[in-house]
């Protein structure tokens, strides 16, 4: 139990069957009669944004415009033109449908636009804002990966530097998440499992990072156990309602936990091998997280054998020795990811996602140790640490 903990979820979470058609009430409640539409060519192709459409005309409800060019990697300079056309639009709310990159880019524009300024640069910090303006802002996640709908972190690119920012503040909370299964139903099991894994790096990370917390841990713990019982039905067989819903349950679980308690060094490098290789993140999450787990088993072991119990449930639990507890964990986490591996070519080691060469480590190792997630890793990492785990996962 911390000396002192603070912990925060605001959005209102609409979950299930229809919860897609609440939006307009949503909006209504919010006071929002003009909201913006933002989303990606991906998923207008994939008829997620007309679904979306559909059910706001089926509450009455229409947007005044639409955004829906956010590229994967979505940048400082994506979010300054959105936040332009907002205004030009005359939009009073932000209504994103998309992934972590949506989300995200949705939560730099209304930090513009909340702050009255034209540059997302101009706010950056971290915990360093005031509330500015209310621009009502609901997320509807169509990945179960990055938990934006919960978090108070946005990542943006900034290509000039090459690097992923990030920017932290309570006033980036949605005010509602919707998690509604025809949103997840069509991605493919190759995402399906590398979203997942993203998930399970959030929960494992949220329960054993030094601000962790006994909320923070609840929601991990349970998002853990979502994880580990549906991943493998999701993949296996996207119409799997059951296991979709579960897994978007478990994604924004996931997303509130360590929005307040943070993450670590699995996160730390994995955002510099995005900005300096490309890794996709979630594969980035599935490569590092067993040996990051390792690197941190001195000071986590206990931690660790606890985590057991959600990864592997009770029986298996009981019959491991206290002592074995935490090996194990890991053990089941490799399992795991080997497993998806073997259904749909998930990478595991940095050779498979063919985006990175050795020539690049020393670029990621540097990058990594200045990412504000190295913070409140339970253990320190050094240069030649983080160049040790990039050799492992190799």
């Amino acid at each position: 139990m911390p000396n002192y903990y603070e912990f925060k979820l605001p959005a209102k979470i609409l979950s299930g069957d229809g919860a897609l058609e609440h939006i307009p009430h949503e909006l209504e409640a919010l006071g929002s009669t003009r909201p913006l539409l933002l989303s990606d060519e991906g998923l207008v192709k994939a008829g997620a944004v007309a679904t979306v459409e559909g059910a706001m005309a089926q509450g009455g409800g229409a947007f005044a415009a639409q955004f829906c060019r956010i590229p994967p990697d979505s940048s400082i300079q994506t979010v300054n033109e959105i936040a332009a056309f907002f205004r030009e639009q005359n939009c009073d709310g932000l209504v994103a449908v998309g992934g972590g990159s949506v989300i995200d880019t949705a939560k730099g524009v209304g930090m513009v636009l909340a702050q009255g300024s034209g540059d997302l640069l101009q706010n950056t910090g971290c915990e360093v804002l005031g509330r500015g303006a209310h621009v009502p802002f609901i997320a509807v996640p169509t990945t179960s990966g990055t938990g934006s709908e919960a978090t108070l972190v946005a990542v943006v690119a900034n290509p000039e530097k090459h690097v992923k920012m990030e920017f932290i503040s309570y006033h980036l909370l949605p005010d509602a998440a919707v998690l509604d299964v025809r949103m997840t139903a069509s991605l493919p099991p190759r995402i399906t499992a590398s979203t997942g894994m993203d998930t399970l790096c959030h929960a494992i990370e949220a329960a054993s990072c030094l601000q962790r917390n006994p909320v923070s841990d609840a929601f991990a713990e349970k998002a853990m156990g979502l994880v580990m019982q549906n991943l493998p039905a999701a993949v296996e067989n996207g119409q799997n309602k059951a296991a979709r819903l579960a897994m978007a349950n478990a994604s924004l679980l996931a997303g509130a936990a360590f929005s307040n308690s943070m993450v670590g060094l699995v996160h730390a490098i994995g955002h510099a091998l995005g900005g300096v290789c490309r890794v996709a993140h979630g594969d980035a999450m599935t490569i590092l997280l067993p040996a990051v787990m390792e690197f941190n088993l001195p000071v986590c072991g206990t931690r660790y054998g606890e985590l057991l119990l959600a990864l592997a449930g009770p029986e298996e639990y009981a019959a491991t020795p206290a002592p074995d507890r935490a090996a194990a964990a890991i053990g089941t986490v490799d399992a795991l990811r080997r497993r998806l591996h073997d259904t749909c070519g998930l990478p595991v080691t940095l050779r498979d996602t063919g985006r990175v060469e050795k020539s690049a480590f020393e670029a990621v190792a540097r990058t990594a140790l200045d990412d504000g997630a190295m913070i409140v890793n339970p253990r320190q990492a050094s240069f030649e640490q983080v160049l040790a785990i990039l050799e492992k996962v190799w």
